[in-house]
């Protein structure tokens, strides 16, 4: 006979994660989180490469940030299950952003609906061009998918979408997790 209480176990169990009785996994991730937030709010992307410095411009640098992130985590089998959980992280600050700006219980299901959508196609519109470093083909695919002020420059943060990217190849694991890398 088992004696399954002898058992280290490292992710909670069955009924733990039902009920909510368990630690919440994406705690981990939390500090990547901060960090993909907090590099989409680079002054130098509005202010240099003109991405719009609105609530859609933002949400288009969080998605391109969150995009590559993602596909870099999705390179390695041992980080997908944390990518998942990034992007839950993703959905909860969503929730949070909408019911402050005042988006009542009745609709934020929609909007939250359609902001997946818009995460989802932009991370499969950056994801095969990012691991070929397809420069020009990034750049066509930002151009279309982030909100820009005039004079912005789709090129330039194609450029520095594909560097992020190729820094976190070159990242551990525990590294990626911590959050610890930059522009």
């Amino acid at each position: 006979m088992v004696d399954l209480t002898s058992q280290n176990r490292t992710k909670p169990g069955f009924f733990s994660r039902l009920f909510g009785t368990g630690p919440d996994p994406r705690e981990e991730l939390r500090p990547l989180w901060h960090r993909v937030v907090a590099l989409s709010r680079e002054p130098f992307l509005y202010a240099d490469l003109g991405v719009a410095d609105t609530v859609n411009g933002r949400f288009d640098m969080i998605t391109a940030t969150l995009a590559v992130v993602v596909a870099r985590m999705e390179r390695n089998a041992d980080l997908i299950p944390e990518s998942a959980l990034l992007t839950e992280l993703f959905v909860e600050d969503m929730d949070g952003q909408l019911r402050e700006m005042g988006i009542g219980d009745v609709v934020v299901g929609k909007h939250i609906g359609r902001m997946m959508q818009l995460a989802g196609g932009r991370l499969g519109a950056y994801r095969d061009h990012l691991v070929q470093g397809n420069d020009t083909a990034l750049a066509e695919a930002v151009r279309r998918n982030v909100e820009w002020s005039e004079g912005g420059k789709p090129e330039g943060l194609a450029k520095r979408l594909v560097a992020l990217f190729r820094e976190l190849e070159d990242r551990s694991r525990d590294t990626i997790l911590a959050g610890d890398f930059t522009w």
